[in-house]
């Protein structure tokens, strides 16, 4: 496991205030909230700058964004969350929402992923999954964004692939 995502899912109640400065770190560019440094820097092995410290930054706050007290659920990788939100909403604005996502570049990225761990509410995310897909983001093969799309798009085949068909049920 990533240390920093473990160091994160070990704060407890009485770390509000690393939570606060994480959470409040997403008004600014990945890395350049300065209260957040005590709390990512230790984890990142000396690197000064680049994409790797960016999104170990932007991760964090997500995470403290997202945290909740008494969270029930397993964590999915965010692709599977996104289709489980949509399945369970209902709103066709998640699947837009996704592509937009998947298409970012590098500037729109912490943006749109801001928007959509927030859509996400309740739902429970891997952020060691997150943060492990985001450092390969730039590829150029785009194994993140085809991954990501074949977890999305196959998320209800799975769904319905373990649910009894009623119509059949209904007919016998």
């Amino acid at each position: 496991m990533n240390k920093l995502i473990a160091w994160l899912e070990q704060l407890n109640e009485t770390d509000r205030k690393a939570r606060a400065v994480l959470r409040r770190s997403l008004a600014f560019d990945p890395g350049q909230h300065i209260p957040a440094f005590p709390y990512v820097e230790p984890f990142l092995k000396g690197e000064e700058s680049g994409w790797r410290r960016d999104m170990h930054y932007l991760v964090a706050a997500l995470w403290a964004a997202h945290w909740r007290e008494g969270r029930a659920g397993a964590a999915l990788p965010l692709a599977r969350a996104c289709a489980a939100h949509q399945l369970k909403s209902g709103s066709a604005s998640t699947e837009r929402r996704f592509i937009s996502l998947l298409d970012a570049d590098r500037e729109q990225l912490p943006h749109r992923l801001r928007q959509m761990v927030a859509l996400l509410g309740e739902q429970p995310i891997d952020f060691e999954a997150l943060l492990d897909d985001l450092l390969r983001w730039n590829g150029e093969s785009k194994h993140t964004q085809n991954a990501w799309a074949r977890n999305f798009y196959r998320a209800p085949a799975l769904v319905s692939q373990t649910q009894p068909d009623t119509a059949t049920e209904t007919a016998e």
